[in-house]
């Protein structure tokens, strides 16, 4: 009796705790206190502004205006890295609401009570929908299998839930967060079923759609500088002749092989990990759960996501994140080539290439009066340099798998969000602020282009390579025409040179 009595002296000690005490639950040095009270009871804190929740590590302060609970506290107070910038990305906070829901439906066939299965079916849409999105305050930087995050999401639902049915926040009651909300999953499977439906997402509604706006961009410029011939370049050194529009359908190749990669990597990213549950044996779910998920969460969004062939594999490595992580990483090298080239032959205005005029967008210079940059290729330039290092970071998370489990599930997705959203905006930002008011110089480009010494290849099938290049070397060294140095050597006369070297007969085969 005694004893009894003095628990509940400390239960009472604890609801009157002052704001500057240790927050219930942490003793010194973070010790967890044990529950002093029955499971499911719910004690508001004696400031209006916290409730009183629990996890299997004691008792927590939860805002009172937050859904999330005790799980969510503890991690904030565990992982202070980084601050507002480093949460969880909506995008997978948004994937948890489609996969719960899905969840949650398959769980109501297979007996869950349709009252629980439908409060918890209205919560995930709002979490899928974006409306709870001040309820997610977790970083990246925490458990390597972004349970956290799903405990997170879990106590949302669980908590808006509740709240639906008439029930008090924190109460668990009627609807568990994890014997309701996480039924027949665990963090090990749908943090990476999340991924995967976030990641799909992005590159389905930011990253192809952008890339197509650049592509039918540079197309369009191809096809308008068609008949514009020009000096090329090889090691940024004079070349034969090409067209303008020769020039840019390579950028024009590159952006649909991009776009080609990056529809390659998707079919494993279609794959889902749900019904793997701890270690991919598919433990504590039903026979076709994993199945019905993935056709679910097929009809949420309308992408052909299917059930994971090998739950091991989907589980403990990454390599489906790698491999599109890496197309996106071939396209940064593809818009740093272009990007680059483009600022290049647009360097001037008076001093530099100046084959190209590029749109002024705005002052260029604090202190250069008039002076105008090529903005948007830099901006393009650098979001591919961060693209490669997003890369770097995903292909070590994908190589660090050990046993059962993938343990830099949190880093990868950020990454690869991250990539995705970067190149999808800055391929539109670069068409619509740079690439479609692209004009040619001609005036300078014919002004290249015939004093190029280059122009000497169209010789070679006629005097041979020696003689041409001793007419080239001469020319260069005594400041004077091909022509008029290949008549004075004697190699040729002036009608022949008029006849063989022609620009517009050096743009392809015989």
């Amino acid at each position: 009796m005694d004893r009894s009595l003095r628990l509940l002296a400390r239960s009472r000690f604890l609801s009157r705790a002052p704001a500057s005490h240790p927050s219930p639950g942490t003793g010194p040095a973070g010790a967890a206190v044990l529950l002093l009270r029955p499971r499911n009871v719910v004690r508001m804190a004696s400031q209006n502004s916290f409730r009183i929740e629990y996890d299997t590590f004691g008792e927590l302060k939860v805002p009172n205006d937050k859904y999330y609970g005790a799980q969510t506290v503890r991690s904030t107070m565990n992982f202070k890295i980084g601050g507002v910038t480093e949460r969880m990305p909506i995008p997978v906070i948004k994937a948890f609401g489609i996969l719960k829901r899905a969840a949650a439906e398959v769980n109501q066939d297979y007996g869950l009570d349709p009252k629980i299965a439908n409060a918890i079916m209205k919560a995930a849409d709002e979490v899928a929908e974006g409306k709870l999105n001040d309820h997610f305050p977790l970083v990246v930087w925490q458990t390597g299998s972004g349970t956290q995050t799903n405990m997170n999401v879990n106590e949302v639902i669980s908590n808006r839930a509740i709240e639906m049915l008439g029930g008090e926040l924190g109460s668990k009651k009627p609807v568990h967060p994890n014997d309701h909300v996480n039924k027949s999953q665990s963090s090990n499977d749908t943090f990476p079923t999340a991924m995967h439906i976030a990641a799909a997402i992005e590159v389905h509604e930011v990253l192809l759609p952008g890339l197509q706006k650049l592509h039918d961009a540079l197309d369009a410029k191809s096809k308008e500088f068609a008949q514009i011939i020009k000096i090329g370049r090889t090691h940024t050194q004079d070349a034969v002749p090409l067209t303008l529009g020769q020039e840019f359908s390579g950028y024009v190749q590159q952006v649909k092989y991009a776009t080609t990669r990056i529809k390659g990597a998707m079919p494993r990213i279609y794959e889902l990990a749900a019904g793997g549950t701890a270690v991919g044996t598919g433990l504590n779910t039903r026979i076709g759960f994993a199945e019905e998920v993935a056709a679910k969460v097929a009809a949420l969004t309308g992408l052909p996501f299917v059930t994971a062939p090998n739950k091991f594999e989907a589980l403990a490595a990454h390599d489906a994140l790698v491999e599109l992580s890496g197309a996106m990483n071939t396209t940064a090298c593809s818009l740093m080539k272009i990007a680059n080239d483009i600022r290049f032959l647009g360097s001037g205005p008076r001093s530099g290439l100046g084959e190209l005029i590029l749109p002024e967008n705005e002052p260029g210079s604090s202190i250069m009066p008039g002076k105008v940059n090529p903005t948007q290729c830099e901006a393009v330039t650098m979001v591919a340099a961060q693209v490669m290092g997003n890369h770097v970071a995903v292909t070590i998370g994908g190589s660090n798998g050990h046993f059962e489990l993938n343990v830099f599930k949190p880093l990868m997705i950020k990454n690869v969000l991250h990539s995705a959203r970067l190149l999808g905006d800055a391929s539109v930002s670069f068409t619509e602020n740079c690439v479609v008011g692209i004009q040619a110089n001609t005036e300078r480009i014919n002004k290249l282009m015939n004093e190029s010494l280059m122009l000497v290849t169209a010789l070679n099938p006629h005097i041979g390579y020696d003689k041409a290049a001793r007419i080239a070397k001469t020319a260069h060294k005594n400041g004077s025409t091909l022509k008029a140095t290949a008549i004075e050597l004697g190699y040729l006369t002036a009608e022949q040179f008029d006849e063989w070297v022609k620009p517009k007969d050096m743009l392809g085969p015989k």
